[in-house]
């Protein structure tokens, strides 16, 4: 089943969304975090994304609180990204009720580390490839890398990772349609299961998205938040739910 995963971005406390991940082009959404998860959740999410901005940007989670509430809120699984960069961290989150960690960064820089946390986590590790032109970035999408995306795909594939969330940041927030020829190309390149992340703007993207082979799910942020996609209706279209 196609999974349409609603976002909950926390920064500052917040439920926020950037425009192609910027930090200065913020629009804050909700004031508790914990109010939207449950309302997706109300609507028939089957799986929530949230996303802790101020740890992606500082290296280390900074809302691990709020995430905790929000798993202990919620009836369905809690993926979690952002800042993730050391065992300490990951541990906690698990510790929290966290069902997957999107680990990327780590993965970069560190693949001794990200090695060691698959082996410790088998299964429960995503590997989070945020690409701008086919190209690895990292540090919240600060550092752009000579890295392609597929390379860094292909040196993990055969790890006990989950599977991949695949974000075209130059998409991300902009209500732009997703890169879908960019998102084909790489999830072809891999056999573990693929989520889609950035520029989803109508149920159509969804729908076209859930053709694409390998592509299991897609994250959905800004569409959501302002109405240009109506969760109810997409998951009836793409998922056979709600």
């Amino acid at each position: 089943m196609f999974e349409v995963i609603p976002a909950v971005d926390i920064r500052g406390g917040k439920c926020v969304r950037l425009y192609q991940g910027r930090a200065d082009r913020e629009k804050v959404y909700f004031e508790n975090p914990v109010e939207v998860a449950l309302k997706w959740c109300e609507l028939g999410a089957s799986r929530l994304h949230v996303v802790d901005l101020d740890g992606a940007f500082e290296g280390v989670p900074k809302n691990i609180g709020i995430v905790e509430e929000i798993v202990k809120s919620v009836a369905v699984p809690v993926q979690f990204g952002g800042g993730v960069r050391t065992l300490k961290a990951l541990e906690r989150l698990f510790d929290v009720g966290v069902d997957r960690v999107v680990v990327g960064t780590v993965a970069v820089e560190n693949p001794e580390l990200f090695e060691e946390m698959v082996s410790l986590y088998p299964g429960k590790i995503v590997l989070g490839i945020d690409a701008k032109g086919g190209m690895v970035t990292t540090r919240g999408w600060v550092e752009v890398t000579a890295l392609p995306a597929v390379e860094l795909a292909g040196k993990w594939q055969e790890s006990p990772i989950w599977g991949f969330v695949y974000t075209d940041i130059s998409r991300d927030g902009t209500l732009t349609s997703p890169n879908f020829e960019e998102v084909g190309r790489f999830a072809s390149s891999v056999s573990k299961p693929v989520i889609a992340s950035g520029g989803v703007t109508r149920v159509e993207d969804l729908e076209r998205l859930s053709k694409i082979e390998n592509v299991v799910g897609a994250i959905v942020g800004r569409a959501l938040y302002e109405g240009t996609v109506d969760l109810r209706e997409a998951l009836k279209r793409v998922s056979g739910g709600a």
